[in-house]
């Protein structure tokens, strides 16, 4: 018998695990690189658009029938190990990425495996979140498992500058030293050992999840061949309910549009710091140290606001900062800051962006935990795996549309600023649907306890 304890330090584990793809690959690392490797920022954050794009199309299709699935058969831990082979391949495949001997659709073929299974694997670790804690309590639980995932990024992040990744400007790492392994810098593999890097980090931390955390089976599953065959008119016809829902039809809408704009600012965020600041890797490596500390800090804080004021509160007001946080994005460049001219050797603008990049950290890590425990609130908890994978969808469903806006506006514009506008745009629309949302779901405050509305 597995105490409850530990069942959710297993359960933290996973985020722990699986947090250095967003971190070094998605958005501080291997992002930025593709600059270097395709020669531009421009044609980085248009190639790296459409390849996140589309990768989200197929988790966006497949999440809710494989939730389906997993919940008409009772068996969630055999999908997550495939879709941690997925995640394991696929980060190391990014080895490849040599410049001058590549293979872009390989690389992105790569990355885009990877990415699918960390967030079909994300998709069935969340459902298992409402057996772990009674509801009162899961703000805190999926507060702080989402800030123990920021630390393994930030630690992960440490790790790979301060013992690898080299500065140009100095041939040594963060700290000074050569990097581990006698690696070759002419061939960039101080920067491409970010992927097997990810794939180890992820296997040897996923062993507590997989030691300590259990999905019994409950009456009734059946088969997975038969849960297969019956999960399309199953899913049909909760997709055909779901308007009647509303408060959870409304809560999936407003979080398709703040999601996807979140993910897209995490994803661009390095490729543009690359392109409009002329940062090093080292340096946007120091930026990402900073956005995952207050990231960890802020959703540790916002799991006990969640629990105090409701998910709803919680998720407005990161919703409000981040807005007014990409509009500040736009005004910060090389030879001006907020529309003011200053010198193109003036520090001003570097220091802008650190300070806003720690906001979006703070209230992008608050805002994704309070979201995982408002969508345990919204969901049947009968088919909570097939609920996050209407979540999945949802957040997928546009996760190609901020990536190609983003792609577009920039190609169309040709200026990276001007590209990222789709963001504040998605933000908004969150906004504007979210309050119609229920923070108790279909239940009433009364019988939950929960403060608002």
């Amino acid at each position: 018998m597995i105490a409850p304890r530990k069942r959710i330090l297993g359960w933290w584990f996973f985020d722990w695990a699986s947090q250095p793809f967003n971190t070094l690959l998605l958005t501080f690392v291997f992002a930025p690189y593709m600059a270097d490797l395709l020669g531009s920022g421009t044609s980085a954050q248009t190639v790296w658009g459409y390849g996140v794009g589309f990768a989200g199309v197929v988790i966006a299709l497949a999440s809710p029938f494989l939730g389906a699935i997993a919940d008409r058969s009772g068996r969630r831990m055999p999908f997550i190990w495939l879709f941690s082979l997925m995640y394991v391949a696929g980060a190391w495949g990014l080895w490849w990425a040599a410049p001058g001997n590549y293979s872009l659709l390989l690389v992105m073929t790569s990355f885009a495996i990877g990415l699918i299974g960390m967030e079909w694997a994300t998709t069935f670790t969340n459902a298992l979140l409402p057996g772990l804690a009674p509801r009162a309590e899961l703000g805190k639980v999926s507060g702080t498992g989402w800030a123990f995932g920021y630390l393994g990024g930030l630690v992960s992040l440490v790790l790979m500058l301060g013992l690898l990744q080299v500065n140009p400007a100095t041939g040594h790492t963060l700290i000074g030293l050569p990097p581990l392994f006698g690696l070759d810098l002419a061939a960039r593999e101080d920067t491409r050992i970010v992927g097997p890097l990810t794939a180890v980090w992820y296997v040897l931390f996923m062993v507590p999840f997989f030691l300590w955390v259990r999905d019994p089976r409950p009456e009734g599953s059946v088969s997975v061949a038969r849960a297969a065959r019956e999960a399309w008119p199953h899913l049909r016809a909760t997709l055909r309910a779901l308007p009647r829902q509303r408060s959870l039809f409304l809560f999936l809408l407003a979080s398709m549009f703040y999601r996807d704009a979140l993910n897209a600012l995490y994803t661009f965020g390095g490729i543009y710091a690359k392109g409009v600041l002329g940062w090093t890797i080292p340096q946007i490596g120091l930026f990402g140290i900073l956005g995952t500390i207050t990231g960890a800090a802020f959703a540790w804080l916002g799991g006990r606001a969640d629990d105090r004021f409701g998910p709803k509160a919680v998720i407005l007001f990161c919703l409000l900062v981040l807005s007014a946080v990409v509009v500040g994005v736009i005004f910060v460049a090389r030879d001006s800051l907020f529309g003011r001219p200053v010198s193109p050797d003036s520090i001003l603008p570097d220091i802008a962006f650190y300070a806003l990049g720690g906001l979006i950290g703070a209230a992008g890590g608050a805002l994704q935990a309070a979201s995982r425990t408002l969508m345990v609130r919204q969901a049947d908890p009968a088919h909570m795996t097939e609920g996050f994978g209407l979540y999945a969808l949802t957040g997928k469903a546009t996760a190609f549309l901020a990536p190609l806006l983003i792609a577009v506006t920039t190609q169309i514009t040709g200026t990276q600023a001007m590209g990222i506008v789709p963001i504040i745009v998605l933000f908004l629309l969150g906004l504007v649907l979210l309050p119609w949302v229920k923070s108790s779901g279909a239940a009433s405050p009364a019988a939950t306890g929960d403060p608002t509305p």
